[in-house]
């Protein structure tokens, strides 16, 4: 037995020696997640090496998602010439004012893979009910297809009534595809999907379990994006899972605030191509390029947007590095709402900048937390931020689950990406980066109808908290990178 016990051990300290080496020469991680691995890997060694295999995996190196090579072709071409276009000072901008944001619009399509689009019509919801009529009405109105694709989807009142919408146009020959992520929609029995499949509908599952549903060791890496496509022709995107909360029906959360933006131009393009790149890491039945999933657009809008994506599975951060350059850019104000803010140091740098320069920084969280440690997390960010000049903002109509910035009423950001480590860093996001005075000064608006049912949160007040709040923010900040 102790012959065993020393053969055991000897085993798992070369595996930890084998495993910090990777992680130091190989990887290349931030500096601050190498020691803390090392630290955790040589003093836990056999909970530290499970620890690595389920949260440590670094995906930053893997080719996940695959484009084919005909809608590579599609895509190619637009963004070489428009890449083209801006660095010979060329591309025209249908509001001459956002030609000051054309460094931005470049890193997002370089970096992002953002196609700038300038004909687009878009409606902003922030109330569950308007958004799921309106998307019910938009399914019930399909000809061709419908691509659903939620981080939570449950099987509660508003959930039923879609899926048996999407059922009823599946048996009518309405191509139907619907995906979800596998840990985000844990709680919904697969059966709930059955009626849908058995009418033609096809379901697939974000990084499902291969074991078993509990042991999942891609639980780390979950895809966070809500993205719905019509026919090619209408898209959504924004912060509404489909949940009954998200109705305001659970007594835990009471009123539901979110922002989710309907889209109907070539906006609705990027949507699509997102949605099938992260259909074909998860269905065997691939989705390729066809006409009728890229129909020409017919609109009256102008608003300008780039879609960008960010993952776990790439080297740079795209979206936070577009709401950083975003946060630069300011003249005059920065409106955040977030329900959960756990911004890491370049985040904070930026922010302090700006306040330091006068502009009128705001950031707007919940009062209501879902999540307790991120919720106090949150404060001790919010609190370093009060110190030089940031404003705070505590909602107390129900619970803010939007995910916004708005910059000088001129351009925005609206998507599934929260502002904390978690979302620029391991989960898969979307966000739309809008350049248009119309839709940005509306999410301003806003914004500051928000303010009427929140309360200002000073220094003063801040700084005569408890002992314990005090002990609550020091422990939920010390986890806050893995939260």
């Amino acid at each position: 037995m102790e012959n065993i016990t020393i053969y055991l051990f000897s085993f798992f300290f070369i595996l930890n020696i084998l495993l910090a080496g990777a992680i130091i020469f190989l990887e290349r991680r931030n500096v601050a997640a190498t020691w803390a691995w090392l630290l955790i890997l040589f003093f836990l060694p056999v909970v530290g090496f499970i620890l690595y295999v389920i949260f440590g995996q670094n995906l930053s190196k893997r080719k996940i998602f695959k484009f084919t090579s005909e809608l590579t072709n599609h895509f190619r071409e637009r963004m070489e010439s428009q890449r083209r276009s801006i660095e010979e000072n060329s591309l025209v901008y249908q509001d001459p004012s956002m030609a000051e944001y054309q460094s931005t619009i470049y890193m997002n399509l370089i970096n992002g893979y953002g196609l700038y689009t300038q004909d687009n019509e878009v409606k902003i919801f922030t109330d569950g009910n308007e958004k799921f009529e309106d998307l019910l009405q938009s399914i019930k109105n399909a000809k061709d297809h419908i691509h659903i694709q939620y981080f939570i989807i449950k099987n509660g009142k508003i959930g039923k009534k879609i899926f048996r919408a999407l059922t009823e146009k599946a048996k009518e020959g309405v191509q139907v595809r619907v995906l979800f992520d596998d840990m985000g929609s844990s709680r919904t029995p697969k059966k709930f999907f059955n009626e849908l499949k058995e009418a033609g509908g096809e379901v697939a599952s974000f990084f499902p379990s291969k074991f078993l549903p509990f042991l999942n060791i891609r639980i780390n890496y979950r895809n966070h994006r809500k993205i719905v496509v019509i026919d090619g022709k209408y898209g959504y995107i924004g912060g509404f899972n489909i949940g009954d909360e998200y109705l305001g029906l659970k007594e835990k959360f009471g009123n539901w605030r979110d922002t989710h933006l309907k889209l109907h131009g070539s906006a609705t393009d990027s949507l699509q191509s997102r949605f099938f790149l992260d259909w074909n890491n998860a269905s065997p039945a691939k989705l390729d390029y066809e006409k009728r999933y890229f129909p020409a657009k017919e609109t009256a809008g102008n608003a300008a947007i780039q879609i960008v994506s960010s993952g776990p599975d790439e080297e740079w951060e795209q979206i936070k590095n577009g709401i950083i350059k975003m946060i630069f850019s300011a003249k005059k104000s920065i409106y955040i709402q977030s329900p959960y803010f756990i911004p890491d140091e370049s985040l904070m740098h930026a922010l302090k900048t700006a306040a330091l320069s006068g502009l009128d920084v705001r950031i707007m969280i919940p009062n209501k937390p879902d999540h307790m440690f991120v919720y106090w997390a949150s404060y001790s960010y919010i609190g370093e931020l009060l110190e030089i000049g940031v404003k705070s903002f505590i909602y107390d109509h129900g619970f803010i689950h939007a995910k916004t910035i708005v910059v000088d009423g001129k351009i925005a950001s609206v998507g599934t990406a929260n502002f904390d480590v978690r979302s620029f860093k391991l989960n898969f996001e979307v966000n739309a980066f809008i350049f248009d005075k119309n839709v940005a000064g509306e999410l301003h608006t806003i914004f500051e109808e928000d303010l009427k049912k929140s309360r200002e949160l000073t220094k003063e007040m801040y700084r005569s908290r408890s002992k314990v709040i005090k002990f609550k923010e020091s422990i939920s900040r010390l986890l806050s990178p893995i939260l």
